[in-house]
């Protein structure tokens, strides 16, 4: 029961990874640099643990007010803010990390490190019990900490590449405050349990899916323009 449910935990994310592995096809990332952002995203789980203990401790606010520190502070913040310090320590300033794709395959790769451990907390221990929690979090949390991850990295490598300490400094603040509010909004709508909010849960999956999958097309695109650049100049 316990290796099923584990299976079942671990899936998502590592098929995930896979598929964006995979679609990195001009210019692909060493796998021991993709391994070491994955497992260091999954180890950033224990920062995160601490520090939404003391901020849910901070949480003196009721009700809506409530949810909402719990949402954008408490998970938000916190969660997106140490899945972009792995990029930040490991990758940002390693020569690899040479085209704006990468920030994108690298952020995804951090927080579906650190999403596999979370569902594997959630899916053997915490609710083991309960089956559901896995197909649920296999197809909403999971893909969500991928989706926050493109906006994530979109902006890290708009700073990696940029051509001045100001705009650097303006998109890597960007690179944690918009996942953040994305992850907010996400987390707010689950929790809050207003009505109105909840029809609108599916089509905010959507919306944000289809933003970060154009920011991500967009790379590729790059990606692959630089690829037939290099091969011209070789032939």
């Amino acid at each position: 029961m316990v290796t099923r449910l584990f299976v079942i935990a671990v899936t998502p994310a590592i098929s995930i990874a896979f598929a964006v592995y995979l679609s990195d096809r001009y210019d692909r990332e060493p796998i021991g640099l993709l391994l070491k952002t994955f497992i260091f995203g999954a180890l950033s789980i224990l920062p995160t643990i601490v520090f939404e203990k003391f901020f849910m401790y901070l949480n003196v606010f009721g009700g809506t007010l409530g949810i909402v520190f719990t949402s954008f502070i408490v998970a938000g913040f916190t969660e997106e803010f140490f899945k972009r310090e792995i990029v930040l320590r490991i990758v940002y300033k390693n020569s690899n990390f040479d085209e704006k794709l990468d920030g994108i395959v690298y952020a995804i790769f951090s927080a579906l490190g650190f999403a596999t451990v979370e569902n594997i907390m959630y899916v053997v221990f915490r609710f083991g019990y309960n089956p559901y929690v896995g197909v649920y979090r296999g197809v909403l949390s999971v893909p969500a900490h991928a989706i926050f991850a493109v906006t994530m990295g979109y902006y890290l490598s708009l700073a990696k590449f940029s051509k001045d300490k100001a705009s650097e400094r303006h998109y890597l603040k960007k690179s944690l405050y918009m996942p953040v509010i994305l992850h907010g909004v996400f987390d707010f709508i689950l929790m809050a349990k207003i009505p109105i909010l909840a029809g609108l849960f599916i089509p905010y999956v959507i919306y944000i899916w289809w933003i970060n999958q154009k920011k991500l097309n967009h790379y590729m695109h790059e990606s692959k323009l630089k690829y037939d650049r290099l091969n011209d100049r070789k032939e």
